[in-house]
């Protein structure tokens, strides 16, 4: 079968055939734009999932045999067949999640030069050799070996959010270091994610290395995670959901990337006007529905005036539509995740928010909301929106923010605002956060940056060369001769 004989069911990928379940049922996606019907996937059932696995755990040792050059091989020519369906998979992306066309491809071609680079990076690990005389009672006559080799089977499972990067982004490292894979995608995605894989099958992905399986969390979920034979589990998604893969997953190593409160900690000397752009941009691309967006902003009371002036003027002028229409506000994913946006923005009004310009209501789609004097009582101070709100607390000093962060859950990013780089670095090494930003958003960065989070924001690393690094484990060798 192929992944397009039929274009309202897409099936799922086993040992490099395309399949429709047994079962006959199927999860169909709407695309947040209209509602309309973008298809459906397979809801596998439990039986299905197990020879998924169970597949790729058999072929792992071939695999990991197989010459590193050959695999680093393998990923540059999926890079090349990716970009080739840049327009149908960046179509899909666009349908299924919600972003604007040119977002969609411009994640399409940010994957391959991904893929590309882990293809490279991938050939430069290595073990290590040492010496026993280094330590007291032991001699030269003993040494070891340290080699890095691969876990096993890997269970990725990507978001919603960036149904292809960030898929990638787990499948590639796991694959350059000699894992197979398991992957699930997200639901709102898999179409795109399903594409993504046609392209490694198209550059001539071994039976079994990788294997998708779809369907319904309540149904395959658990099943999937606690299963036997997977050896590590990345995932990115949100909090509660990566608490729970952690405690079920036990004994097996877990990378998660999980939720985030980003604030933006704007000083008395901060530029102003790129202050303004950077958290507007920050906060609302792709409707602020993701991990690293500026979820707060902690203003100096002194200029918060000035600031939040601007940031309305930049807010108002964002076009608010479908992602059709080239909006810069586009709907939300689902109407669930915007009737929560709202319960947070109602929660803050009725205890006293000042509303600085307030976003339409139409279903799933809010236009972005600015709201002023935000109190730790307030829901909004705390909880992540994922949405397009942009909340402003107004501090006296530094201290009173770098405490209001400390007391956050979550520990993904910072931005911090100043033309005072000592203050910045001191207030950074302050922060307990992954990763501080100066005088920039909030944001993933270049892929092979180091991204992490700490507290409630996930566990591990992630960025190419770390990614890599966590599909690795070492395995000694002691000579004693």
């Amino acid at each position: 079968m192929s992944l397009r004989q039929d274009k309202k069911v897409y099936p799922y990928l086993f040992n490099n055939e395309w399949k429709e379940s047994i079962t006959g049922e199927t999860v169909q996606i709407k695309s947040p734009d209209d509602g309309a019907v973008v298809g459906s996937v397979p809801a596998m059932s439990q039986d299905e999932v197990d020879q998924a696995v169970r597949s790729a755990s058999d072929v792992q040792e071939n695999w990991e045999a197989t010459e590193g050059h050959e695999r680093s091989q393998l990923l540059h020519r999926w890079a090349e067949e990716l970009e080739k369906m840049t327009d149908e998979i960046g179509e899909k992306i666009h349908l299924e999640v919600g972003k604007t066309l040119a977002a969609a491809k411009s994640e399409v071609k940010r994957t391959a030069q991904l893929i590309r680079h882990t293809a490279e990076e991938g050939l430069r690990t290595h073990g290590s050799f040492i010496q026993g005389d280094a330590f007291p009672g032991a001699s030269k006559s003993t040494k070891a070996m340290v080699q890095k080799v691969p876990h096993g089977v890997v269970l990725a499972i990507s978001p919603f959010n960036y149904p292809v990067n960030l898929a990638a982004s787990k499948i590639a490292p796991a694959l350059i270091t000699g894992n197979t894979v398991v992957f699930k995608p997200a639901t709102q995605g898999a179409i795109s994610g399903l594409l993504m894989v046609e392209a490694l099958v198209k550059a001539g992905l071994p039976s079994g290395v990788l294997n998708v399986v779809t369907g319904r969390g309540s149904v395959i979920g658990d099943f999937v995670v606690t299963h036997p034979s997977i050896d590590m589990i990345t995932f990115t998604g949100g909090t509660g959901t990566g608490q729970h893969i952690a405690k079920q997953a036990s004994m097996i190593p877990v990378v998660l990337e999980l939720g985030g409160k980003d604030p933006a900690i704007v000083l008395e000397d901060a530029d102003l006007d790129k202050t303004a752009k950077e958290i507007v941009g920050g906060a609302l691309s792709y409707s602020g529905q993701r991990c690293t967006a500026i979820k707060r902003v902690m203003v100096m009371n002194s200029i918060a005036d000035e600031l939040v002036a601007k940031i309305k003027d930049k807010v108002e002028a964002l076009k608010v539509g479908k992602a059709s229409e080239n909006a810069d506000i586009t709907p939300m994913i689902d109407q669930k995740s915007a009737d929560f946006v709202v319960s947070l923005i109602e929660d803050a009004k009725k205890k006293g928010a000042t509303v600085i310009t307030e976003g339409i209501r139409e279903n799933n789609l809010l236009g972005a909301t600015v709201l002023d004097n935000i109190t730790e009582d307030m829901e909004l101070a705390w909880e992540e929106q994922f949405g397009p709100v942009i909340p402003i607390m107004r501090v006296e000093n530094e201290l009173e923010a770098i405490d209001l962060e400390k007391r956050n859950q979550y520990g993904l990013q910072a931005s911090i605002f100043t033309k005072n780089f000592e203050n910045a670095f001191t207030i950074a090494d302050k922060l307990n956060v992954g990763t501080v930003q100066v005088n920039g958003k909030t944001s993933r960065g270049p892929d092979h940056f180091p991204f992490l989070g700490v507290k409630n924001s996930g566990q591990g690393v992630q960025g190419i060369g770390r990614s890599i690094d966590s599909m690795l484990r070492d395995k000694v060798l002691v000579l004693n001769l």
